[in-house]
């Protein structure tokens, strides 16, 4: 098996439990709540400005030219286009400006942020991995088992689901497992254990969009 194969094996339980989360159940029949949605939309405009920060960081560290530039395009789509997916549900669920991070969104976009500034680039490269290809599961599992018409979630689920994002996981994880080769076993193990953490981190996210998270007072 090559990298890509063996981390979501690796990983396939932590998959298992993001697909039967009652936030993802329910935004596949399309009784999501929508202030657990409006929840989530506003923590996820947070994460993607950092995640395009992290990604923009693993541009300007990686050691191919052709890898640099994917990233950069990465980084772009983090910011230009997934960012207008926002801007129609933040008019629609009325979300307001200046929202701040919860604990598991802060949480996230931190260890993001350090491990593609601190890290090695290869293991950054990994922990990026899952916000694209869970999320691409993700969407294609709901796309495939969505049960109402008129899914008040319907754009989300087709951008996720769609062929463009698809292309995009696609060229991510094919860096990934070119990076790979050129690893040492222990090496390639520590992009497994940034990828498994990322992994649990994205199931945190969707969870605390679910309680709709807080900070102590």
């Amino acid at each position: 098996m090559n990298w890509s194969e063996t981390a979501w094996s690796t990983g396939n339980k932590v998959y298992e439990q993001i697909i039967s989360m009652p936030f993802n159940r329910e935004l596949a029949e399309g009784t999501l709540e929508p202030e657990k949605f409006k929840f989530y939309i506003a923590q996820d405009s947070i994460y993607l400005a950092e995640f395009g920060k992290a990604l923009a960081l693993i541009a300007a560290r990686a050691h191919s030219t052709d890898h640099m530039l994917e990233f950069i395009r990465f980084a772009e789509g983090a910011v230009v286009v997934e960012k207008a997916l926002h801007a129609g549900y933040f008019k629609q669920f009325g979300v307001a400006e200046g929202i701040t991070a919860s604990p598991s969104c802060q949480l996230y976009t931190q260890y993001l942020l350090n491990t593609a500034a601190l890290g090695q680039v290869e293991v950054a490269m990994a922990a990026v991995l899952p916000c694209f290809w869970i999320y691409k599961k993700v969407g294609d599992h709901i796309y495939r088992h969505q049960t109402k018409k008129d899914n008040p979630y319907q754009d989300w689920i087709n951008t996720y689901a769609g062929e463009e994002f698809g292309s995009i996981v696609e060229r991510a994880i094919k860096i990934c497992n070119e990076v790979a080769v050129n690893c040492s076993p222990s090496q390639q193990e520590a992009m497994t254990q940034a990828y498994l953490m990322a992994g649990k981190l994205e199931w945190m996210f969707w969870d605390s969009a679910y309680r709709l998270e807080k900070w102590p007072v």
